[in-house]
């Protein structure tokens, strides 16, 4: 029976923030092992595709769970997608604008953010993103949107968005930085990787799952064993079936290695 592996990226399989930014020699061997076994090996992230840097997008990865499970995909194929109401975008939107939030909008191919936004834009360049599919110029009734980061400047931005959490919505967020990411709660990593293993017909027990943050919760304790990075915060940890090293010490390749192969 084959076997379905799904990987975050940011603290993962990757640390741009700490040198990273390519996967290491080590872990690609050890995620080709698993193909070469018949295995499937999958994306699943925070991230939208304009976010996806050509290490991850050439690796050859058999599919992505995109936007926190809002958009999903096997192979070429897109298999689900569900974007946040127009309506809902609008009037964030024009709330950002009114408390001077920058905001990047995340569709399926392109993301949108305005140019005069340098912050955030500094901010994804400190994670090698390409500005290949980033869009500034845009009708914002002509997009769908699957997610949204913003960037507050100050107490107003940051209660504003944290008042967001409390309907449709839920949000990663660092209060002090005034960074959120938000996204609708009906759709998780663990949501897209449900909707993975039943297109390909592969039973729960035969799914692994590697992540070390908050969004990475629900796929962990989902999967049939999910296994937290070391580097994790042990909040995470506690929702993990196992734990391994951490991604400076190739934590993936080594629970591949001697557990999953």
């Amino acid at each position: 029976m084959k076997r379905a592996i799904f990987f975050d990226i940011d603290g993962t399989i990757l640390d741009c923030l700490n040198g990273i930014i390519d996967i290491t020699p080590r872990v690609k061997k050890a995620i080709r092992s698993l193909q070469s076994n018949g295995d499937y090996v999958f994306i699943a992230t925070g991230r939208p595709y304009a976010f996806l840097n050509e290490v991850i997008c050439d690796f050859g990865f058999d599919g992505f769970v995109l936007t926190n499970g809002a958009y999903v995909k096997v192979k070429e194929k897109c298999i689900y997608k569900e974007s946040i109401s127009k309506d809902s975008i609008k009037e964030m939107v024009c709330n950002f604008e009114k408390l001077n939030i920058q905001h990047i909008l995340q569709g399926e191919l392109y993301s949108y953010i305005k140019d005069e936004y340098k912050e955030l834009h500094s901010f994804y360049d400190s994670f090698s993103i390409s500005k290949k599919y980033l869009e500034g110029n845009y009708n914002i009734g002509d997009v769908d949107i699957y997610k949204i980061e913003m960037l507050c400047s100050d107490k107003s931005g940051v209660d504003y968005c944290l008042s967001l959490g409390k309907g449709d919505y839920d949000y990663i967020h660092n209060v002090k930085e005034g960074s959120f990411e938000l996204y609708s709660k009906s759709n998780t990593k663990a949501s897209g990787i449900i909707k993975v293993l039943d297109y390909l017909d592969i039973p729960v027990q035969n799914s692994y799952a590697f992540g070390d943050g908050k969004n990475d919760i629900e796929m962990l304790s989902s999967v049939g064993c999910g296994i937290a990075m070391g580097n994790a915060e042990d909040y995470v940890k506690s929702y993990a079936k196992k734990i391994t090293d951490t991604v400076q010490n190739d934590g993936v390749a080594l629970e591949i290695e001697k557990f999953i192969l």
